[in-house]
């Protein structure tokens, strides 16, 4: 079996693992079993645990993102795009818990390099939305100097709001995708089309 093959099955038993077990409670011994390697070779292609469950977290982050802009077609209207970014999203880490469960619950808990390595991943799509807002702030506007700063708060807002829906999701039986994307559109969009119209919403 070629190489990229072996190692992307040992990649799917340590995110099943790490997933089901937690980080610290995933043994090498175990990783191996399910992906039908020896423990030795599972050292020889990715050196240590802390390395394979590196591995593991890149390879989820990557393709996180991956789906969320294979989401979005450019040139559409920012609402459409944001929604079809957003159902992306949703749709990607119901497919894919175990990934999510690396990623959010186990990466981010256990301290670095790992937290480091998904904040990459988060930095990435909070921009991707404040690229995505600021686009559609601009052109509203129609005021091409209006800066992506302006809107960088609102899309971390939405990054984090999206990162917990999807726990929930995940968790709750019968919740769709697209029910996902239109709580989190629902809650956020009007917001957004304030600050589009130059209308913040302000305390007395």
């Amino acid at each position: 079996m070629p190489r990229a093959v072996r190692e992307q099955q040992m990649l799917d038993a340590a995110v099943s693992s790490f997933a089901r077990y937690g980080y610290r409670a995933a043994s090498m011994d175990q990783i191996a079993e399910l992906a039908g390697v020896s423990k030795p070779l599972v050292y020889l292609y990715l050196n240590s645990k802390d390395e394979l469950f590196t591995a593991c977290i890149r390879r989820e982050a990557g393709a996180l993102m991956a789906a969320v802009r294979a989401g979005v077609e450019p040139g559409l209207p920012a609402d459409r795009q944001l929604w079809d970014g957003l159902t992306a999203f949703f749709a990607h880490t119901a497919r894919n818990p175990d990934g999510w469960a690396v990623l959010h619950s186990q990466a981010r808990t256990h301290g670095e390099p790992f937290a480091a390595e998904v904040a990459v991943l988060r930095a990435e799509i909070a921009d991707f939305v404040t690229h995505l807002i600021g686009e559609a702030a601009r052109e509203a506007r129609n005021d091409p100097h209006f800066a992506d700063r302006e809107v960088a708060g609102l899309a971390q807002a939405l990054v984090g709001a999206a990162e917990s829906l999807a726990d929930w999701a995940n968790a709750t039986q019968g919740v769709s995708a697209r029910e996902a994307a239109a709580t989190l559109m629902n809650f956020s969009w009007a917001g957004l089309e304030n600050l589009l119209q130059n209308h913040p919403w302000t305390p007395n």
